[in-house]
């Protein structure tokens, strides 16, 4: 789906803004638990923030997949980081962050609507030692159906069903946006109708918040528009020690976080996706920041390095 540069204004000020969360160093050395093989529980302050794999997706890697990269650049950046060059693996990690008080899912799975390799949350969240009942918080970055449609089965019930879910207030509005979605070919509604699936029965409660607000104590939304209209990251801070999770920022590392300037086929408009990109990366490596990614090689936390032109990054052991 091509979306206007119109739609993207508002893209070029959260750039802009994102120098401003932090100004200064900060040092952060986690405490690092293994809690099942992907699954990684580091402190943040009094914080706790917990990787819950859903799964993976492989889809066979053609021209494209990278928009502004050819196929053999692509194939030559897998084979530089020993991965196959015939297809990719695309992994899916929410995070759990445990405050003390308040227990956040941020983001939501696919459920069973995704690939058979995928729908895996559940799992994780047993093995972490919860129960669905004990999320009271879902944070949602963006409404892509790997990030929503864990949130109901296909019954309709809620899998979360003691959880307030925020969203931001512009991915909801581009998504529910009927003529917007009539304007579409019948066949690129998918996205807008699952986000009528999940969400329509439940709008009254849902809470819509403007990016760039504190959303809980310790919570702090932050606009990184471009990969969507509304795509949000958060920063986690607590005990001065601070985790950036950026959400769908990037997609596979040895890709897009060795060059950032280059732009997944998901990416809405690919320039905006790229200056938050840039701009969140040269964050993390400024400040020291533990970064989360949805996408990130498990168990999706770890660091930056520079490298080259970009960067590496390093999960945690």
């Amino acid at each position: 789906m091509s979306l206007s540069r119109r739609s993207f204004l508002a893209a070029s000020a959260s750039v802009a803004a994102l120098p401003l969360v932090g100004c200064s160093t900060v040092s952060l050395t986690p405490a690092v638990t293994t809690v099942a093989p992907g699954i990684a529980r580091v402190r943040v302050g009094n914080f706790s923030v917990t990787s819950l794999p859903d799964g993976v997706a492989v889809r066979p890697l053609a021209e494209g997949f990278v928009r502004n990269a050819s196929l053999a650049q692509v194939q030559a950046a897998l084979a530089e980081a020993g991965l196959p060059t015939d297809s990719v693996t695309v992994p899916f990690t929410p995070m759990l962050v445990d405050t003390g008080s308040r227990k956040i899912l941020l983001d939501g799975g696919n459920g069973t609507f995704g690939a058979p390799t995928s729908g895996k949350l559940l799992e994780s969240l047993g093995k972490a030692g919860l129960q669905p009942s004990q999320i009271d918080t879902i944070v949602i970055s963006h409404f892509h159906g790997d990030h929503i449609n864990g949130l109901r089965s296909k019954e309709g019930a809620l899998t979360f069903p003691n959880a307030k879910i925020l969203v931001p207030a512009p991915e909801w509005a581009w998504w529910m946006d009927d003529a917007r979605m009539n304007a579409q070919p019948e066949n690129a509604r998918g996205n807008f109708m699952a986000v009528r699936r999940v969400f329509g029965p439940i709008a009254q409660t849902v809470e819509r918040f403007e990016p760039g607000r504190e959303l809980l104590p310790g919570i702090r939304s932050m606009p990184a528009f471009g990969h969507t209209a509304g795509h949000t990251s958060f920063m986690v801070e607590s005990g001065g020690q601070k985790l950036l999770y950026w959400a769908d920022t990037t997609n596979i590392a040895p890709l897009f976080v060795r060059n950032p300037d280059w732009a997944v086929m998901f990416d809405a408009d690919p320039e905006a996706a790229r200056k938050v990109r840039r701009g969140l990366m040269e964050m993390a490596v400024k400040e020291n920041l533990l970064v989360a990614g949805y996408h990130l090689t498990l168990p999706g936390i770890g660091r930056l390095t520079p490298r080259g032109n970009g960067y590496d990054f390093k999960p945690v052991a």
